[in-house]
């Protein structure tokens, strides 16, 4: 429907400059002729004004020496008495008792489709006399009238030149961007936009395509890997149940079968724990982020130690303060926390210290152990999805590559941060950062 909102929004964007452009010019125009056939009348009758006063002034002077009046066309000069009878020959003229009295006064008066002035001087002989000019205003009401309408005319046509001139710009000003859509259209997978030689807004709109291609490469590049590596990773303890099966089926010994079961059950432990990762990630990647609340720091890690399984490397709490609130959610902090510290578990030699460190507007948890700490090179990777500094080692302490991923992205989404560097005992660092809660 013509004039909704969803119509109005359907209009290409050329469209859209130009009926407003168009509409603003018409309006400007509109109020501009209206303002000048206000101030037309006014104009017409001031310059009528001037010229009675031009011709008044020398006849009135002319009649106070006694001089005959001389000629002043168009303008009529009469001379009359202070009661408006005429003293110079001529008929009387058209004017009433009250038009006589503005006249003397000094007040112009318009009477009979003619516009007067006075002025009252002394004849030679001590007699008053009026001077009066008079002048016609034939055309003056149609002049008017057919002036306004000219002017809207005027404001009519105005606006239509004013909008395909609009019309005009708008289309060369879009034609970069046509042809950049048509780039876009044809733009092989990999290969970014030209950049336009000026430094204007098309080459930073240019610009910002191709770090919008770079990202959605980046994305998808990532997609495909991570999908890669989720069916690698699945693919591996589904093959061993299907072996392990295979063997306890063909060979009926209950000693074996019991071995294999054993085994069974440790691959189907590995493949619920993948999957669980693999969840987790999926929802973080999905949004579905819980509200956040204060969470005390200090009591979670002290219970995060208490889960740790019987034959765990030595853990020690190092703690300055007696509490520290962050904001995050529970189930977070506990995946955070479990997460660092099976890991640190792995490679740990002998000890393990988790350090809490509070400030106005953070909280920290550093877990610092003796083990062989994580290369420089692989720092910067060590929280990507599936990666390992080691798979064989990784392989064998039953690692999947999903838990500093799960804990770096849990982080991240509360605006923390999560670290990793040297421990002093030599190890590794892993330092994780959330905001205070109520900051």
């Amino acid at each position: 429907m013509i004039g909704s909102p969803g119509w109005w929004r359907g209009r290409s964007l050329r469209v859209r400059i130009t009926a407003l452009a168009t509409a603003i010019t018409l309006l400007c125009l509109l109020g501009l002729a209206a303002l000048a056939a206000g101030r037309l009348q006014p104009l017409l009758v001031g310059s009528v004004d001037r010229e009675l006063s031009a011709a008044l002034g020398p006849a009135a002077a002319e009649v106070a020496a006694g001089h005959r009046l001389s000629p002043t066309d168009p303008v009529v000069v009469r001379v009359l008495d202070i009661s408006g009878a005429p003293v110079d020959g001529q008929s009387r003229a058209q004017l009433n008792a009250a038009d006589v009295a503005q006249l003397k006064a000094g007040t112009p008066v318009q009477r009979g489709g003619s516009r007067w002035q006075g002025e009252v001087v002394s004849a030679p002989d001590g007699t008053q006399r009026l001077v009066v000019a008079s002048a016609g205003l034939v055309g003056f009401t149609a002049a008017v009238r057919y002036g306004g309408l000219w002017l809207v005319l005027a404001a009519l046509v105005g606006a239509a030149v004013a909008g395909f001139a609009t019309w005009l710009v708008v289309r060369l000003a879009l034609r970069p961007v046509a042809r950049m859509r048509g780039l876009v259209r044809s733009l092989p997978p990999g290969s970014r936009l030209p950049l336009p030689q000026s430094h204007d807004e098309m080459r930073a709109l240019a610009e910002e395509f191709n770090a919008l291609l770079a990202r959605q490469e980046e994305v998808s590049q990532r997609l495909r890997r991570f999908t890669g590596d989720a069916a690698h990773e699945l693919r591996s303890p589904v093959a061993s149940i299907r072996v392990q099966a295979e063997v306890a089926v063909t060979n009926p010994d209950p000693e074996l079968a019991q071995e294999t079961l054993s085994d069974i059950l440790t691959e189907a432990e590995r493949l619920s724990g993948l999957l669980d990762g693999l969840l987790t990630l999926a929802r973080s990647d999905a949004g579905e982020v819980p509200p956040a609340e204060p969470v005390e720091i200090v009591s979670e890690v002290r219970a995060a130690v208490g889960r740790l399984p019987a034959g765990a490397p030595q853990t020690r709490v190092s703690t300055a303060v007696a509490q520290a609130f962050a904001a995050a959610a529970h189930q977070e902090v506990e995946l955070v926390l479990d997460n660092l510290l099976r890991n640190a578990c792995r490679y740990a030699a002998g000890q393990i210290v988790v350090s809490v460190l509070a400030s106005r507007s953070s909280v920290r948890v550093v877990v610092d152990d003796d083990g062989p700490g994580v290369a420089p090179e692989h720092r910067r990777k060590v929280f990507d999805r599936f990666y390992r500094a080691s798979d064989d080692r990784a392989r064998i302490s039953g690692g999947t590559g999903l838990g500093l991923a799960m804990v770096a992205e849990a982080v991240r989404r509360r605006g923390g941060k999560a670290r990793v560097g040297e421990s002093p005992d030599g190890g590794a660092r892993f330092e994780i950062t959330w905001r205070a809660a109520g900051r």
